[in-house]
């Protein structure tokens, strides 16, 4: 059985609140922050800039949160920070809310008291790589212990660099209560960095690394060993994720696709003219220079000469609302389909 945090990963249903892209204890060369997020101090709620409580309470309504995982940089860096803002998910969405959060550091038992009095759940812990095979008798065995004795859920979360059995004896030992194993990935913030480390992109794939499945051989059957793979982040969680977004915030004539994304026709028509055509108010949506009304609808009025041109837009349903592909429409031809790059 997963753990409660995975399970709502695994719906879709965890907000992932960043709260410091700072990270002074060490620079892993694997560490997957883009520039946009590396050494900053602005906060984001999934897509969305946060300036305020209201930002991070919206961003979990508009997705139905179940939960959310506290990350960064290092979250214990910003300790007041993280405790505001997990006291504030307790207090608008109740004890359901389940928290956790990814760290560096050890932090010591201070840290992990006002963690749990702030509502944090589940703390997973990932050692420097530098130290695998080595953590017995050290900070990171003594503050597994601690956290649970101050009320936290301790875990480990580990990149698939390599596999390495004493994470599996802690787990025997009782002292972390699962490992989450994240397939080994190359991205835009850390490809040069991990090239000069010797490691490659898999065949085929736009970023799993080459051999990071490797690590089952030995870690894997371990019940309480979880391997989380890039497919099922993209295919699974954000995809869901994406889903709830899209229920929650969809329009009348907005359509939500498989995907998650919605599509809608844009026209450069005025409202008097969609009158005129005798277009019920619910399916259209009037913008300062153009109209957003229902795909289909659009498609119908092109083919028929009612409007003279117009575009299918698909979009993320996120904060940014990124445009994923944009068709164009006119008379006489069908719409050749066209990315947002172009």
């Amino acid at each position: 059985m997963i753990s409660e945090g995975c399970e709502q990963c695994a719906k879709g249903g965890k907000m992932v609140l960043f709260v410091y892209g700072y990270c002074d204890q060490r620079d892993c060369f694997y560490c997957p922050l883009g520039e946009n997020r590396k050494n900053v101090t602005q906060m984001y709620a999934n897509e969305r800039p946060v300036e305020d409580d209201e930002d991070v309470i919206e961003e979990a309504k508009r997705m139905s949160a179940l939960g959310t995982s506290i990350t960064g940089g290092e979250p214990q860096e910003a300790l007041d920070r993280t405790c505001h803002y997990l006291s504030l998910l307790k207090d608008e969405f109740g004890e359901d809310h389940h928290t956790h959060l990814y760290t560096g550091i050890t932090g010591g038992r201070e840290n992990m008291r006002r963690l749990a009095e702030a509502g944090l759940d589940e703390i997973r812990f990932h050692p420097p790589l530098e130290l695998w095979g080595d953590l017995h008798g050290t900070e990171w065995e003594e503050i597994l212990y601690i956290a649970r004795e101050e009320g936290l859920t301790p875990a480990f979360e580990i990149p698939g660099i390599r596999a390495e059995e004493e994470f599996l004896e802690f787990l025997d030992e009782g002292a972390a209560d699962f490992c989450n194993i994240n397939e080994f990935e190359m991205s835009d913030g850390n490809y040069r960095r991990m090239q000069e480390e010797g490691f490659e992109l898999k065949e085929d794939h736009m970023s799993a690394v080459e051999g990071s499945h490797d690590i089952l051989e030995t870690m894997g059957d371990h019940e309480k060993v979880y391997f989380c793979t890039s497919v099922f982040k993209d295919a699974a969680q954000h995809r869901s994720r994406l889903k709830r977004m899209a229920r929650n915030i969809r329009r009348e004539f907005d359509d939500v696709t498989e995907d998650g994304t919605l599509v809608y026709g844009k026209a450069w028509v005025s409202e008097a003219r969609l009158e005129e055509l005798g277009v019920p108010e619910e399916f259209y949506a009037v913008k300062s220079e153009h109209v957003e009304l229902a795909w289909w609808l659009l498609e119908e009025m092109v083919e028929e000469g009612d409007v003279p041109k117009g575009e299918l837009v698909e979009q993320y349903p996120t904060y940014d609302g990124t445009v994923v592909e944009r068709t164009p429409l006119s008379g006489g031809s069908s719409g050749e389909r066209a990315t947002a790059d172009d």
